[in-house]
């Protein structure tokens, strides 16, 4: 992409009312618009982002054997009514209204309820199960309070998983894998040294749940990390019980604030009773279907990520996610040159942005330093003469120069 290519354009300020870093940064950088608290545009830079971001976490739930949908956003009220889970008493995060006929419908805020209605025309045997659907998709909830950018929406990203299996030990089967498929997005997405699969309620249908949490002064939670063990206990079951059944005493512990970037449930047969999803098991028996939920949220994780990986001259992605690999700097009258050499790059399956503005050198080091691409290429009139290119990453204080040759392969 040339940065001519872009309408966005950077900015000094955020908005007045944007009190989260993360979000003032990815305003500032053209990444995304605020359409207003907790509602967020991605443009063309932060779609990038994102879509990485959703591509990481596809590859690795892909690999447990999940399966993509994608479900409607629009909810018909019947069939959440029949868990209970339709009254603003039980689930208060609901945006509600209605057909022109007066029929009810909601905007989902998780996908529980249709997809087990859904899986009813698909499970009849033990023969359909174990099955492992997901989705990537935006999610509405009525949150009360939105101050911390794109980490606490009124309408976000939501990649949900939901496993349907025959028994309980088949579900914490999968329930392991999916938590060791979990520590490998956070390792991939650089969050891993930070992240710790995290004890918490299970509710009525398991000890435990698992949340996975990010250690973060922005964090909203408090949790007691142990870090050899590389585990950690949510605030909320934080108790003796707890601590003598895990191994653990209170002095190995030390405490943290944490943002939840990702959960694992065991939901039992909490929505295949109600909905009546079941199944015929080799002996002719009618049994209902074992559930399990498991969720990670793609733009929360961008902004958690632009939080955690940022400096006082702007972002600074990690590699995995970055939304180019290069930010290319043209200086004076090289157009042909720094044309060829934007060329030659893409054709190596190298993702560089251009920037190709007839603009004072100092405002594209600015913006490239601001939009925070891992690597920086500078071509002028004095590194042509001596067949050099100016080299640098993101947050190093020195560069180097390299031939056309050397730069291909420090990149590769």
């Amino acid at each position: 992409m040339r940065v001519t290519q872009l309408f966005t354009k950077t900015t000094k300020n955020a908005p007045a009312d944007e009190v989260a870093k993360n979000a003032q940064l990815l305003i500032r950088a053209g990444f995304v618009h605020k359409e207003m608290a907790g509602v967020y545009t991605y443009l063309p830079l932060g779609k990038r982002v994102l879509e990485k971001i959703i591509q990481i976490i596809r590859e690795e739930m892909n690999d447990i054997g999940g399966s993509e949908v994608s479900l409607t956003a629009l909810q018909n009220s019947e069939v959440w009514k029949k868990s209970g889970r339709w009254d603003d008493q039980v689930m208060d995060v609901w945006f509600k209204t209605k057909l022109a006929n007066g029929t009810d419908l909601g905007l989902a805020p998780t996908h529980e309820e249709p997809l087990t209605q859904l899986m009813k025309n698909y499970i009849h045997s033990y023969k359909d199960l174990p099955i492992y659907p997901y989705q990537f998709q935006i999610k509405f909830r009525n949150e009360l309070r939105s101050k911390s950018g794109l980490m606490r929406g009124r309408e976000f990203w939501m990649k949900d998983l939901y496993s349907f299996s025959r028994t309980q030990e088949e579900h914490d089967a999968f329930y392991e894998k999916t938590a060791d498929a979990y520590a490998k997005v956070f390792d991939r997405l650089g969050l891993g040294d930070f992240t710790y699969k995290t004890f918490a309620s299970g509710g009525s249908f398991a000890k435990f749940s698992h949340e996975f949490q990010t250690v973060s002064p922005v964090g909203e939670d408090k949790i007691y990390v142990h870090k050899e063990k590389n585990i950690a206990i949510n605030e909320e079951v934080y108790t003796d019980e707890v601590l003598a059944e895990l191994g653990v005493s209170k002095d190995e512990l030390e405490e943290m604030t944490a943002v939840e970037t990702g959960n694992i449930f065991t939901l039992g047969t909490r929505f295949s009773d109600p909905l009546e999803l079941n199944y015929t098991d080799e002996n002719g028996e009618s049994k209902p279907v074992i559930m399990g939920s498991y969720g990670i949220g793609p733009s929360r994780l961008m902004g958690l990520i632009a939080e955690h990986f940022s400096d006082d001259k702007g972002l600074v992605w990690p590699a995995n996610v970055a939304p180019f690999t290069v930010y290319l700097v043209s200086i004076g009258n090289v157009k042909e040159q720094a044309d060829k050499l934007y060329a030659d790059l893409t054709a190596k399956g190298i993702e560089v942005l251009y920037d190709d503005r007839d603009e004072r050198p100092g405002a594209k080091f600015a913006d490239a330093e601001l939009y925070g691409i891992p690597y920086r290429v500078t071509i002028s009139e004095r590194l042509i003469a001596e067949q050099k290119l100016e080299f640098t990453t993101r947050t190093a204080t020195e560069s180097e120069l390299l031939t056309e040759d050397e730069l291909l392969a420090k990149l590769a």
